[in-house]
């Protein structure tokens, strides 16, 4: 045999286990990827074939790497079937998501349709609705925003009213809805919380329909206009329309990647909830919904035996016939949570309030008049197993390190390559393409590794005790005026990262190697730093930045300044919030700190305000001019409307990866705030 055949022949020996991956890879590039991902056929072709894929690899991994292995009752046995178990969990999870996101519906041109003949009739055969805000601890600066969104919807003043369902029972609260139209309501106790709240609310209101905002969420001036004709169909009980948020998340926040990562909710309400809806089994998530009165009725009003009572009345109204249907339009904007301490109350709240209605007698294994695909949907597989998953990934190289438990009987290394990169190859291809702009592997598996460590004890705790934990209201309005720091979920990671890393050194030295040679040790060792890699990502999320709660969007409004000796400039300005802005001038306007001025725009109150700043910006482009300015009565409630009622956002509409990358290096290893210059220049 000569020396090229040899060459060749060994070629062949160590690639043919790539064969699969790359066979899955031609087949998105060549194909999948330039198919049009709104399609249904499309997706369910995509997700055919990935599911193929998966089934494939948990065909071997029972023949070959669990079944063989001799029922000894040994440590490593009841490992190896532990793992396979909950892979199993991971195998039935993803197999939901895949069917959930074989379809999706976009349903604005039939809002459209509806819109045109819904409003084509007599202002007075208009329904009456009922604008529902329940509060309980929100400050005014809060309240405020939502109060005046709410009573500046398009749609006729007599046709609507807005009712301020106040918890707290705050005089001061009853003194601003009276100033400004408002209805204040309040009740002698707290009894059931949010869901006894709205139906107290219930009480004193009589419209068709129910529009519910949480306290810090302001609703668009179309938001009537776009979900009221859905109603038509008498069959639709509720329209959930998508949760937006004017201030970052903490994520986004403590990970330095506030201009260029997109917030966490963005997956399910812009990707998952419409496709959700393509099913009929989508459900209301609370705020930014409008439920059918009679509807309400029917059930008994909101129910209160879980402390999600959003998902709940979906369900109760499931049970009647009653759909929620899902409009994925921008129709409000609202606060995230702002902390990590709000974070981890919101999360646990809904996955706990998920859970327990596996246990409710309306809940879907038990609700009457539910199909089985139904039952099946809102099983909530994903909170019982997401968390679960995620820590076995991050414990079983350091379990292998420390005790040589595989977790699977003998295999090569060969095999893995050959069963189970397809499969990982073929998920993240097909995240990439069904979201684009939503999903990086890297710092989505970051996010939920950091949240596991909090989640975990709480899925745990839920399905052990699920009821007798109080509902807990997601505290708004403070920001994050000082720096924090998680130390539970930190000193977590921490340990992890060193057991794996400890796990790697002590197997590198022959004579304390609890491993030897085995083919897995290799397989293992890639494990082991793609686990360290994510935990330290997720450990820069402990580290809260100081950071005031700023609402400032990006405006760009031609404007005319005048300065407090007469001169009149132009500008545009580019920022904007309720206390200040920044305006953009061609030339230097010679302004100087503590210069009274002028700004006047078209639709937007005349600003009496004061320069606080003068920079230029970047390779001689623009002077930019911040200032500030008090606003009060009529004049704030127009800039109110103007800045949180439909005409800006604070999308990121596409990631960049390279500035993502930059920015997570730079904030594990440098300046957090140069890793992002290139974007922001």
């Amino acid at each position: 045999m000569g020396e090229e055949p040899v060459v060749q022949h060994l070629l062949d020996q160590e690639l043919w286990p790539l064969a699969p991956t790359l066979f899955v890879a031609g087949i998105f590039f060549v194909f999948i990827t330039n198919w049009p991902r709104q399609r249904s056929w499309a997706r369910t072709l995509a997700c055919v074939f990935v599911l193929a894929v998966a089934v494939r690899y948990l065909v071997w991994r029972l023949l070959h790497t669990v079944l063989p292995y001799p029922a000894d009752g040994s440590f490593g046995f009841l490992w190896t079937w532990f793992v396979f178990c909950i892979e199993l969990g991971a195998f039935a999870d993803i197999l939901l998501f895949l069917v959930v996101m074989s379809r999706t519906v976009d349903r604005s041109a039939e809002a459209d349709r509806l819109e045109r003949a819904f409003f084509a009739r007599p202002v007075e055969d208009l329904p009456v609705v009922d604008i529902f805000i329940p509060t309980y601890n929100e400050p005014l600066d809060v309240l405020e925003r939502t109060i005046v969104g709410a009573l500046a919807l398009d749609y006729p003043r007599d046709r609507f009213k807005v009712y301020v369902l106040d918890d707290k029972r705050r005089d001061w609260l009853r003194a601003y809805c009276e100033e400004k139209g408002a209805i204040h309501v309040t009740r002698p106790d707290n009894a059931h919380a949010k869901a006894g709240n709205m139906n107290n609310g219930l009480t004193v209101a009589s419209g068709a329909f129910v529009a519910i905002f949480d306290a810090d969420f302001v609703p668009y001036r179309n938001f009537l206009r776009r979900t009221l004709p859905f109603f038509t169909d008498p069959t639709i009980g509720i329209v959930q329309t998508p949760q937006h948020f004017f201030n970052k998340d903490p994520v986004q926040a403590n990970l330095a990647l506030e201009k260029v990562w997109p917030d966490e909710q963005r997956l399910f309400f812009d990707e998952m909830a419409a496709s959700r809806d393509a099913w009929d089994v989508s459900f209301c998530c609370g705020s930014c919904s409008i439920a059918r009165r009679s509807a309400l009725d029917a059930i008994g009003g909101f129910p209160h035996d879980s402390i999600t009572e959003d998902l709940l009345t979906t369900l109760a109204m499931l049970n009647l016939g009653y759909k929620t249907r899902y409009l994925n339009e921008r129709l409000s904007m609202g606060l995230a949570a702002e902390n990590l301490k709000g974070y981890f109350v919101q999360r646990g709240r809904w996955c706990r309030g998920g859970i327990q209605t596996i246990y409710l007698h309306n809940g879907p294994l038990r609700g009457p008049g539910l199909s089985l695909f139904q039952r099946v949907m809102f099983i909530p597989l994903s909170w019982l197993m997401q968390y679960t998953v995620r820590f076995v990934i991050l414990i079983v190289p350091a379990v292998y390190l420390w005790t040589g438990a595989a977790p699977l009987y003998f295999t090569g290394s060969q095999d893995i390559v050959y069963y189970q990169l397809p499969v990982l190859t073929a998920y993240f291809l097909l995240m990439g393409w069904l979201t684009p702009t939503r999903y990086l592997p890297l710092v989505s598996s970051a996010v939920g590794t950091f949240a596991t460590f909090r989640m975990l004890p709480v899925v745990v705790s839920s399905v052990v005790k699920p009821f007798g934990v109080p509902f807990r209201v997601t505290p708004k309005g403070s920001g994050n005026e000082e720096s924090a720091f998680d130390a539970y979920t930190f000193f977590s990671i921490a340990f992890w990262i060193a057991v794996t890393l400890l796990g790697l050194i002590v197997n590198i030295v022959p004579e304390w190697s609890r491993i030897g040679d085995g083919e897995f040790s290799v397989v293992s060792a890639y494990w082991a730093a793609l686990n360290v890699l994510v935990l330290m990502v997720a450990a820069l999320i402990c580290f809260e930045k100081a950071r005031p709660l700023l609402d400032s969007f990006s405006t760009d409004e031609p404007a005319r300044v005048t300065t407090g000796a007469e001169r009149v400039l132009s500008a545009r300005v580019v920022g904007l919030s309720l206390d200040g802005g920044v305006a953009a001038f061609a030339e230097d306007p010679g302004l100087r700190s503590d210069e009274p001025i002028r700004i006047e725009m078209e639709r937007f109150p005349q600003l009496e305000a004061t320069v606080t700043g003068t920079a230029r910006g970047r390779r001689c482009g623009p002077v930019r001019v911040s200032f500030s300015y008090h606003l009060q009565g009529a004049c704030r409630d127009t800039m109110i409307v103007r800045l949180y009622t439909g005409s800006y956002s604070q999308d990121i509409r596409k990631i960049d990866k390279s500035a993502i990358f930059g920015g997570l290096w730079t904030r594990l290893f440098g300046r957090s705030d140069r890793g992002l210059e290139r974007k922001e220049g």
